[in-house]
């Protein structure tokens, strides 16, 4: 049985003071045994963490307690392992990066629709059906039909509604992302541009994979996730997906099987274009990986020395 409970929230919110909450937060979700990365700025709050039920159970309401934020929802999922390795609260400018200041999620929005009547709103061929994540992401699964913007990072977007998309011609407009952030601004992207009928998922495809059934459902495929489950499907069921750590790709069972696919070193989308010398180190890595592993123990990474340094992480909470 899981005995994992991973939480995925995110509220909009003016926070001045966002960066005395840092340290009370990170000192919370490391006395609670809790992991994960917590994204704090001017706009809000954003996040994933996972612990034991029990200390979930205790975080919620004293993360809405230390932010003053009593509207903070979060979207519950399990696993059978821990999906993270460390625990990481960070200071944003943005908590989800667009790169548009005068987008404002705060102050206007698209038209929310519950998953519910997700179906009937993306079959009606009025409507234009945009998936706002990334390309790699839109790789593993979609819904029928969902145009993918090709877009490598969302900061790309805004350049795409510029130059693909027309207020004339695109008069009802249906947006989808991972769990719904990315929507808020790209819908109040989308509306300042003059766009008028614009909607998006509430919950994002994590909570219509929890809520619709697979006989019901127009998902094809995996919604990535950015843990080391990698990516899951209908129930929230973990898929059979591995992560490349050459190029961060989801990995397919099919993508595994290439013979450009070296564990812990390239896949079929980077193997080509990775150097020697970036390969070799990859190799090192992962032998140390597999080593730790053999031992009981969890490498970090080479990023780990760096990050754990500061005094707002688990690793290392200072005074």
């Amino acid at each position: 049985m899981p005995t994992v409970e991973i939480a995925a929230f995110y509220h909009f919110a003016r926070l001045p003071h966002f960066a005395a909450l840092r340290q009370p937060l990170a000192q919370l979700c490391c006395s609670l045994g809790i992991k994960g990365i917590v994204l704090l700025a001017p706009e809000g709050i954003n996040g994933t963490v996972a612990g034991s039920p029990a200390a979930m159970a205790a975080f919620h309401p004293k993360l809405r307690a230390i932010t003053g934020l009593p509207d903070i929802g979060h979207k519950t999922s399990f696993a059978e392992a821990m999906p993270f390795l460390r625990m990481k609260v960070r200071l944003k400018e943005e908590i989800v990066t667009l790169g548009d200041p005068s987008v404002d999620p705060i102050e206007r929005v698209g038209t929310y629709v519950e998953p519910r009547d997700w179906n009937a709103l993306i079959s009606d061929p009025d409507v234009l059906v945009i998936d706002t994540r990334n390309d790699f992401e839109v790789r593993i699964g979609s819904f029928q039909g969902a145009v993918d913007p090709k877009t490598r990072s969302f900061g790309e977007f805004p350049a795409y509604v510029r130059d693909h998309l027309d207020p004339a011609r695109h008069r009802k407009v249906a947006m989808f992302c991972t769990g719904g952030i990315r929507c808020e601004k790209a819908t109040s992207l989308m509306l300042r541009e003059g766009f008028e009928e614009v909607y998006h998922l509430k919950g994002g495809v994590l909570r219509y994979l929890e809520e619709i059934p697979p006989t019901e459902s127009l998902w094809q495929g995996a919604c990535f996730v950015f843990d080391q489950r990698v990516a899951v499907g209908h129930g929230l069921a973990v898929e059979d997906f591995a992560l490349c750590h050459g190029c961060l790709s989801p990995l397919s069972a099919d993508d595994r099987r290439s013979p450009d696919y070296e564990e812990g070193v390239s896949c079929p989308w980077c193997a080509q274009a990775l150097t020697p010398e970036r390969k070799a180190s990859a190799r090192e890595r992962h032998r140390q990986v597999v080593l730790a592993r053999a031992r009981g123990d969890t490498h970090l990474g080479p990023r780990a020395e760096t990050e754990n340094t500061t005094p707002f992480q688990c690793d290392g909470v200072g005074p």
